[in-house]
């Protein structure tokens, strides 16, 4: 094996290549890539047996073979080279040298035959996305996954149909949902599958038009240029998240999302450090929010609302509430509230291009 490329070139699929590789070492092969050298092109591997990453990349080919190297430490030696530099990697026995000018390195590996297999996708469904539309869908109920405990909520539910395309987070708090029009998007049949956060997370780092969607029964692909994600399908049931969103909830308060932000975080600043618990008093065209920590303090604020309904006073938890106001682009936000006890939704105010709704459950304070 041997080969010559650009630095930059080299370092962009390493770095992607960081946010798969195992860190626990609970198999040490994990923490290496696969690096496979055909006659056309480099093929880069990497996995943690539940997300995968193979890329490819063409470079200055003299032989073609195969080994797998230590990630962290490629990408780190790779890092630390000059800006504009020609990188040559060459194999010698179980393990490669790198030079670069003046720059020597020699990294220990292990054979490829040790390496885990990795699927092949086929991508013959035509199932294509819009790259940028799933990854606003994403930033939308990424935050909301925070059960790792309960396997199957840590990972949104995620649904193609006909011209749709759904996302689904909860972690038994609150409720993430998000839905798209893809004109395109006609699938042979439904697919509902559950995507694990760590597949999401690499998908927000990828840049193109259009991503590829294919599945088998046991993997999840998702094809962007010469990029493809493999992730493990969560088998399970996900929560009935359509019982939980509220639809009769007759008060209505609609505010400024910048102005109720900017408040939310003041008062948080004394509220208790457990809970983030801030209580709403909400009256006729006013809302008046309050915390107390009994170490520390207390801290007021009131701003100007349209509200229709009966007065209340409801708690909130602050992080979870500038989570959703953080993540959604409108001027304004709209409360659909039926008492201190039950669910509220939540909704951009107007609605952007992609329909997104936040159900919260309140708290008591």
């Amino acid at each position: 094996m041997k080969f010559s490329l650009l630095r930059e070139t080299l370092l962009e699929e390493l770095q992607l290549l960081q946010g798969i590789v195992e860190k626990r070492n609970t198999m040490p092969i994990l923490a290496n890539i696969l690096i496979n050298v055909s006659d056309s092109d480099i093929e880069l591997t990497g996995t943690d047996l539940e997300v995968g990453l193979r890329t490819r990349v063409g470079a200055n080919i003299e032989e073609p073979g195969a080994i797998t190297v230590n990630g962290k430490k490629l990408f780190e030696i790779v890092k630390s080279l000059p800006e504009g530099q020609e990188v040559r990697v060459e194999n010698k026995d179980e393990s490669i040298e790198i030079r670069a000018g003046e720059s020597e390195f020699r990294i220990l590996g292990l054979p490829k035959e040790d390496y885990p297999q990795v699927p092949d996708p086929k991508f013959e469904k035509n199932i294509r996305l819009a790259l940028k539309d799933l990854k606003a869908m994403i930033d939308r109920v990424y935050y909301a996954i925070t059960q790792e405990q309960r396997y199957y909520l840590n990972g949104a539910l995620l649904s193609l149909k006909a011209r749709q395309i759904e996302l689904v987070s909860t972690d038994g708090h609150r409720l993430s949902y998000t839905k798209k029009t893809e004109d395109g998007l006609k699938p042979e049949r439904e697919i509902s599958v559950i995507v694990a956060k760590k597949t999401l997370s690499e998908l927000r780092k990828f840049d193109d038009e259009g991503v590829e969607f294919d599945m088998d029964d046991n993997n999840l692909f998702f094809r962007v240029g010469a990029r493809t994600l493999i992730s493990r399908i969560i088998e399970s049931k996900f929560p009935n998240y359509q019982a939980v969103i509220p639809k009769d909830n007759p008060g209505r308060l609609s505010i400024g999302r910048d102005e109720l932000a900017g408040a939310v975080r003041r008062v948080s600043l004394l509220s208790s450090e457990r809970s983030k618990g801030i209580k709403f008093t909400i009256e006729k065209n006013r809302v008046k929010l309050f915390s107390s920590n009994p170490e520390i303090g207390e801290a007021r604020d009131r701003l100007e609302v349209v509200y229709k309904g009966q007065d209340l006073e409801v708690g909130f938890n602050s992080q979870y509430l500038l989570d959703f106001l953080t993540a959604i682009d409108s001027e304004k936000v709209v409360f659909e509230i039926k008492d201190e006890n039950s669910a509220v939704l939540l909704k951009p105010d107007p609605e952007e291009d992609l329909t997104n709704l936040y159900v919260l459950m309140p708290m008591k304070i």
